[in-house]
């Protein structure tokens, strides 16, 4: 049985590999956080009381603002190409940047379309005008995502 050597900088790469994991998990779950607490700001609720209490629409609306925040994380951090504190960077500014432009789709769509979104939130049955909202965010974090690269 033969046994390949690892290479002189094995350890340094699995290291730092797993230290990049470790970074970004941390910066990518308080920008989601973050994003999560703007929606709830921004949003005629408070958003997660309306998601505790088992509206539909609110969830639909925070589940698909969270998916976005996480489109913008995950092309930061693939744009870094290797370089941590640059990936880092760009993932918070990128990230805040994200969190602002979701803060004010919700609202752009509410106005373009006639939605009162407060009503639709507080409703206790599935409405297919959520899907408008929750479109926006979802393109509104493509968008952002997209402008990374």
């Amino acid at each position: 049985m033969t046994l390949t050597a690892l290479g002189n900088d094995y350890w340094s790469i699995v290291g730092h590999g797993a230290s990049a994991i470790a970074l970004y998990a941390i910066v990518g779950g308080a920008l989601m956080i973050l994003g999560f607490f703007v929606i709830d700001w921004t949003t005629p609720g408070p958003l997660r009381d309306l998601v505790r209490s088992g509206r539909p629409n609110a969830a639909a609306v925070a589940a698909s603002g969270v998916l976005s925040m996480a489109f913008i994380v995950v092309l930061a951090i693939y744009s870094s190409s290797g370089d941590l504190l640059g990936g880092l960077i760009k993932t918070v500014v990128f990230g805040l940047v994200g969190i602002a432009v979701q803060a004010l789709s919700v609202r752009l769509i509410g106005a373009v379309k006639g939605l009162d979104i407060g009503e639709m939130l507080h409703q206790e049955k599935f409405s297919p005008v959520v899907l408008d909202v929750a479109a926006a965010y979802l393109a509104f974090g493509l968008i952002v995502a997209a402008a990374i690269l």
